[in-house]
Parts: structure tokens; C-alpha cells; sequence
């Protein structure tokens, strides 16, 4: 009876000892400021990469936190929404370039690496076959998104000039310039908004997605 009464005071002693250590335990580190420091220290401005590339926006950093995991239906339409404002048309109205220009564009990869001249003397290539499908007669190509063979004539595209595909043309504009107003966490460079491609290379690649005669649509 003594040992089991001694065991009882000692449990009930290392109960309250781990309790009272506990209440005394420092505060969980701040795992955000900490990369945020590892971050900091771990880059460098080199050529025209400079560090403010680390800096996200509010969206980004939304999409980061949720690690992966859907956005509440309410956070991902704010992020959306957000995004849809900063979509700039084209200046003049016209939408539509040079198809012949626009696959080269597609297919130039090159762009905003540190050995990169500057963007006064250098153009950005848009980098689409890493990602896309685009012509049916491409062997090699990535598939983190959608094929793109097709796209204008699977959506009734037969003049891109015609009030009936306006609809289509300004969704193909507003989702070149910035993925995220249609899709809160979209990992599609957001051309027009990020600043990587101008007017006239963007007009270039709705001509590639949506005339009649791209390669795209044949």
C-alpha cells in the first residue's frame, strides 16, 4: 500500500513539473519571419534579376499559405476580382497581330535569366510550348496546361474580327495579360501584368491562338 501510495505522489509530482513546464515553454518560432530572413540572405541582385522579384503580392501569398489546398470559394473570387481590374485592353482597340510572329513566341524560351541583356535591348520569348501543346504536328512539348491545338476553331472562332467572337477575344486577352482573374491561384506567368511581354507580342499570340490560318487551328 506505501509503494503504491509513493508511486501516485511521485506520478502526480511529474504531472504537475511537465504542466508547470508548459505554462513556461517559449513561444513557437515565427516560421514566416525566418524565411523571410533566409530568403533575404540567400539571394543577390545579379544582372537584371534583382531581389524584388521575392516580393509576392497579396495574391500570391494567399496561394502560397494555402500550400497547395483549393482557396475558400469567397478568398479565391476576391483574389480574382482583384486581378480582372488590373487587365489593360489594347490601346487601339485591335486584338489581333502576326500568327507567324506569335509561334515564334511561343516557341522562344528565353528571358528574364541574370545573364539577360536588359529588356531595353532584349525581348522576352513567351514560352508556351514548355507548358502547352500548340500545333498537332509538335512531337515534344509540356502538358503542366491544356493543349492549345485547336483553340479558336473549338470555340467557334472563324473570324476573330467578328462581333460574334468578341466574347472569346476579350477572355483571350484578359487570360494572356493576367491568369489569376480567372483562376485565384493559376501558375500561367501573368504576361501583360508582370510586364514580361508588351501590346504587340501579346496581340501576336491571340493571333497564333485564334486566327483561321495559325497552326494552332489547323
Amino acid at each position: 500500500m506505501m509503494r503504491r501510495t509513493m508511486c501516485r505522489l511521485a506520478a502526480t509530482a511529474a504531472t504537475a513539473a511537465l504542466l508547470a513546464s508548459c505554462a513556461t515553454s517559449p513561444p513557437a518560432p515565427n516560421y514566416d519571419a525566418m524565411l523571410d530572413t533566409m530568403m533575404k540572405s540567400s539571394f543577390r541582385d545579379q544582372g537584371i534579376a534583382t531581389v524584388d522579384r521575392l516580393r509576392q503580392d497579396e495574391s500570391d501569398a494567399a496561394c502560397s499559405k494555402a500550400e497547395g489546398k483549393a482557396l475558400p470559394d469567397t478568398a479565391a473570387a476576391a483574389i480574382e476580382a482583384a486581378n480582372l481590374r488590373t487587365v489593360k485592353m489594347p490601346a487601339d482597340g485591335q486584338f489581333i497581330g502576326d500568327w507567324k510572329e506569335g509561334e515564334k513566341l511561343a516557341q522562344n524560351g528565353r528571358g528574364m535569366t541574370w545573364s539577360d541583356p536588359s529588356a531595353a535591348t532584349s525581348s522576352n520569348g513567351g514560352n508556351c510550348y514548355n507548358c502547352h501543346q500548340i500545333a498537332n504536328s509538335e512531337i515534344a512539348y509540356g502538358t503542366l496546361g491544356p493543349s492549345l491545338h485547336n483553340y479558336g476553331r473549338l470555340r467557334g472562332v472563324a473570324d476573330p474580327a467578328s462581333p460574334e467572337a468578341r466574347p472569346i477575344v476579350e477572355y483571350t486577352w484578359r487570360k494572356l495579360y493576367n491568369a489569376k482573374a480567372f483562376n485565384a491561384c493559376s501558375g500561367m506567368p501573368r504576361f501583360g501584368h508582370a510586364g514580361l511581354l508588351d501590346e504587340a507580342q501579346l496581340k501576336n499570340l491571340m493571333a497564333l491562338l485564334l486566327d483561321p490560318k495559325s497552326p494552332v487551328n489547323q
